[in-house]
């Protein structure tokens, strides 16, 4: 596999694509070239989208969260345990995004998830604006932290776009 990327890594270097977008996508592993390729160039077509940086940015800032973390976070998000408007505006958008992306999911439509994930841009620096990711209820936060994960993983169906750069 490395033997692979590696050779990958100097096709996409000599097509002018940029190497922070070549390791989002090679951070989720692809299951083959041609898949590799239409993710990149979602991610490229991605990158270029106004809410791109905002959304990068966010998603670094949940890994960061999420790896400092050492408490145990729940498997599922709870909405009983929300205590914010942004907390529910978050969770209620991610669920219809979710449904909306699942065919796209199937179909490959890395581009069409990308671009129904950036919708989330507002809601989502809402979210970090208005609350308290580590609350001092345990519960509460294992919920935020949760939210956040699901957050982080939907991105994370097409490519690791934390690691995309400013």
């Amino acid at each position: 596999y490395h033997f692979m990327l590696d050779r990958l890594k100097g096709i996409y270097s000599d097509q002018g694509t940029a190497h922070d977008v070549f390791e989002a996508v090679a951070a989720v592993k692809p299951v083959s070239v041609a898949d590799f390729e239409h993710r990149v160039k979602a991610v490229t077509d991605f990158r270029a989208m106004p809410q791109a940086e905002a959304l990068a940015a966010a998603n670094k800032r949940i890994s960061n969260i999420l790896r400092k973390n050492d408490s145990p976070v729940p498997d599922t998000v709870d909405a009983a345990l929300f205590e914010d408007d942004a907390e529910r505006a978050l969770a209620g958008q991610m669920q219809d995004i979710a449904r909306q992306i699942a065919p796209m999911q199937q179909s490959g439509d890395y581009t069409g998830m990308l671009k129904a994930l950036s919708e989330l841009r507002d809601p989502v620096d809402r979210f970090f604006d208005d609350v308290m990711v580590m609350a001092d209820n345990a519960e509460v936060r294992g919920n935020r932290l949760a939210l956040l994960r699901s957050l982080a993983n939907e991105f994370l169906k097409v490519a690791d776009v934390s690691t995309l750069q400013a």
